[in-house]
């Protein structure tokens, strides 16, 4: 059976270049959306096997209130039910010193600059996160 990745992303050709990769070389099952919601809803279900989030996304909400990629992300490595997902950041705004600060601030496993140049490079990284999650130790509450 093959894997199910969340894909959070607000911009529909970032969103398809993902699926193209994923699907056509990864053979994955992709879902894309945007709604925090639906995303926490699919991991407590037990469906979701990676979640690759969007840093900024500019129409998502959750509780009525607008959230991005590194707020929704805080949430799910906060919660007991959810923090075993790996969490793949994606930004395009990437600047020196921006992946340390989302993976402190957010609390996400890996992070992968836009637009994606290396096909190989996104499907090792998913590979290596999906297998670490087979044998990870659940983090600490922080």
């Amino acid at each position: 059976m093959s894997q199910r990745i969340l894909i959070v992303e607000d911009d529909p050709m970032n969103a398809k270049l993902f699926q193209l990769i994923l699907t056509r070389k990864g053979n994955y099952k992709i879902q894309i959306t945007e709604d925090p919601a639906y995303v926490i809803q699919e991991i407590q279900a037990g469906t979701v096997d990676l979640v690759i989030m969007d840093v900024s996304l500019s129409n998502s909400q959750l509780d009525g209130l607008p959230v991005d990629g590194l707020q929704i992300t805080r949430r799910l490595k906060r919660d007991p039910t959810t923090r075993q997902i790996p969490v793949l950041l994606a930004t395009a705004h990437a600047m020196k010193g921006s992946k340390e600060k989302f993976l402190r601030e957010s609390g996400a496993d890996d992070y992968i600059s836009k637009p994606i140049v290396s096909a190989d490079e996104l499907l090792q990284r998913i590979e290596t996160l999906i297998s670490k999650r087979g044998h990870a130790v659940p983090p600490a509450d922080r």
